[in-house]
């Protein structure tokens, strides 16, 4: 058996998986050849795995750095689950169970190591870690490193000390979101040498994005949850009240929530995400606190109830969501008073940098809420990738494109009255002040200044200040008007604004975005299945993990479910092929989910699916 037959065996017969993903194998090659690897992979791309294979196929121990305490105990899980002998150290140990964990790790019982960054580098643990010279160290969301990256920790920085202390164990950097600058970071701060670089695509096909205007948004939500109220989701709140006001308000409304924040104790935020990632509760009402490294595949929904600060954090939020592969929906309520008390809150921040950056990054994520064009092209645009196609299928804009209107006379009405405002004063206003003077305000300031006597004052009454700013945004949107940065932000109008104002050139914009109704893609993963068998399956499932003590998805992921809900397997033989299920499983749960495909079959038969089946397909 050659090397490569040999990790194909191990692929399936501890993972489960008859191939691998794209770039995986190539990471895995890198790693067994002792290069440094830079490998940035998006959620749900199977960057454990990068490491996890290379651990069972060398010597030696293999170190994983990660962030989260959570994240550590549901990857250890995973594991034990397939037969992998991994532990991990972290603060939730008590002293004896720590010790413990040393003894075996010193008599070498353990193929993978889970430690924070903060514990690995206590003296101590960093001379058990030297002395057990490690084939591997992985770093996983490496971009914590960074201060140009969204989830920025200090406690990062000091990982670049490991190679100094064992600089012949060669690393891997994984992280699932990074911009170019927060690359060259990762690069440069772990000392990595001359790192073999994979980029996967930004591109998450499976995901539905879809931006609706915030009107009731309590309401709003609640008719999204209607038809979804089997399937699990994150809803993310700006502020840790909202989390928890929201929360009781879905339990009221009889769905099975809880909230997640910092706010909360630790013990009372570990038994919520605990309850979320078992099943016990569908949806988690979280700030950004939650979700960095949770590892549940089948969280069909991601919706933020308020705007994200930033493209990169929402792209990684959003990520959260069809983590297997299975078509899953991500929501954005968006008003633009959302980024105006955002606004507020960055105008406080004392450091300039840091200041002219958020507002940056907020301008960027209002513009993805507002575009009408493919919000895929957009996203992967803020990541420097090229989206070549005409049309994703998979958004909100390209699944119902937005009406055009000519709004020629609404413009060059808005567009004058930026240049009369900057004519009589020599400066430009805020927009709320251009849209004042246009409406025919008695605002104090605008008679102080003489404004009321404009040719354009009064000239906009006929449309409201909301319809207003829409038609501001678009024309900022196609470069007739610009807004400035700096603490108090200015409207003016553009040259290429004025050419088309003295030229009474058309102008067409796109019409504001309404509460959509978008027809859910069925993608080449959605495929037809024995519903009521799938939810006797799903039952089984649940109550294998609450004896054991472990996430539903350890057992198996949906994906596996459905394929035994279609393929209706007969023998441990034909069990074992599934996707999903690897020596280990087909030996402990094989005979249990054969006696409900057997019961099931006798009750009720079998279905005639008019698809192709998965396994067929190209």
């Amino acid at each position: 058996m050659d090397a490569r037959q040999r990790r194909l065996q191990i692929l399936k017969e501890v993972f489960g998986h008859d191939g691998f993903r794209p770039l995986q194998e190539e990471i895995v090659d890198s790693a067994l050849a002792e290069r440094d690897v830079f490998a940035l992979l998006p959620t749900g791309g199977g960057k454990s795995l990068c490491y996890q294979l290379p651990a069972l196929l060398r010597e030696g121990l293999t170190v994983v750095v990660s962030p989260l305490i959570a994240l550590m105990k549901d990857q250890v899980d995973g594991l034990t689950a397939n037969g992998v002998s991994a532990t991990y150290l972290n603060s939730s140990l008590d002293a004896a169970e720590g010790r413990r964990r040393l003894r075996g790790l010193h008599a070498g019982e353990y193929k993978l190591l889970y430690v924070a960054p903060e514990r690995l580098m206590i003296q101590g643990v960093l001379d058990d870690v030297v002395a057990w010279r490690p084939g591997l160290i992985a770093v996983d969301e490496a971009h914590c490193i960074s201060e140009w990256g969204h989830d920025f920790r200090p406690e990062y920085r000091r990982l670049a000390e490991l190679r100094s202390a064992i600089p012949e164990v060669p690393m891997m950097a994984l992280t699932a979101t990074a911009t170019e600058r927060v690359r060259e970071d990762i690069v440069r701060l772990l000392a990595l040498r001359d790192p073999v670089t994979f980029q996967a695509s930004f591109n998450r096909p499976n995901l539905l994005y879809r931006v609706d205007a915030k009107s009731d948004a309590q309401r709003q939500l609640i008719d999204f949850l209607s038809k979804r109220r089997d399937e699990s989701g994150i809803v993310y709140c700006w502020s840790r009240k909202g989390a928890e006001s929201l929360a009781d308000a879905l339990c009221a409304a009889g769905y099975l929530a809880a909230p997640y924040h910092a706010g909360l104790t630790p013990e009372a935020r570990a038994l919520n995400q605990d309850a979320f990632l078992r099943d016990d509760i569908r949806i988690i009402c979280a700030t950004i606190a939650f979700g960095m490294g949770i590892d549940k595949p089948n969280v069909r929904f991601v919706v933020h109830y308020d705007l994200p600060k930033n493209l990169e954090g929402y792209y990684q939020e959003t990520g959260r969501a069809g983590r297997d592969g299975l078509p899953s929906e991500c929501l954005l309520l968006f008003s633009r008073g959302d980024g105006v008390k955002q606004r507020h809150f960055i105008d406080e921040k004392e450091n300039e940098t840091e200041r002219l950056t958020a507002l940056r990054q907020l301008e960027q994520m209002m513009t993805y809420a507002e575009c009408p064009d493919c919000r895929r092209r957009g996203l992967l645009g803020y990541f420097g990738e090229v989206f070549d196609e005409e049309n994703c299928g998979n958004c909100d804009n390209c699944l119902n494109p937005r009406e055009t209107r000519d709004m020629t006379l609404a413009s060059q009405q808005f567009l004058s009255c930026l240049y009369r405002i900057r004519q009589a004063s020599n400066w430009s206003f805020g927009l709320n002040y251009a849209v004042e003077v246009l409406t025919g305000s008695r605002n104090e300031s605008i008679r102080s200044r003489g404004h009321d006597k404009l040719p354009t004052y009064g000239i906009g009454k006929d449309l409201s200040a909301a319809e207003w700013k829409h038609i501001a945004s678009e024309l900022i949107r196609i470069g007739y008007a610009m807004r400035s940065d700096g603490n108090y932000p200015t409207v003016d109008i553009t040259d290429d604004g004025l050419a088309a104002l003295k030229s009474r050139r058309k102008i067409e914009l796109t019409a504001p975005a309404e509460v959509a109704r978008v027809r859910r893609k069925s993608s080449r993963d959605d495929f037809e299945y024995d519903k009521p068998l799938f939810e006797k399956l799903r039952t089984l499932r649940y109550s294998l993990a609450t004896e054991r003590n472990v996430p539903a998805y350890v057992i198996f992921s949906d994906v596996t479910l459905r394929h035994i809900a279609r393929r209706y397997p007969s023998s441990r033989e034909q069990f074992g092929e599934l996707p999903g299920v690897g020596r280990r499983k087909m030996d402990e749960f094989a005979a249990d989910f054969l006696d409900v495909v057997y019961g099931h079959v006798a009750d009720a038969g079998r279905q005639v699916f008019s698809d192709k089946d998965p396994a067929d397909r190209p």
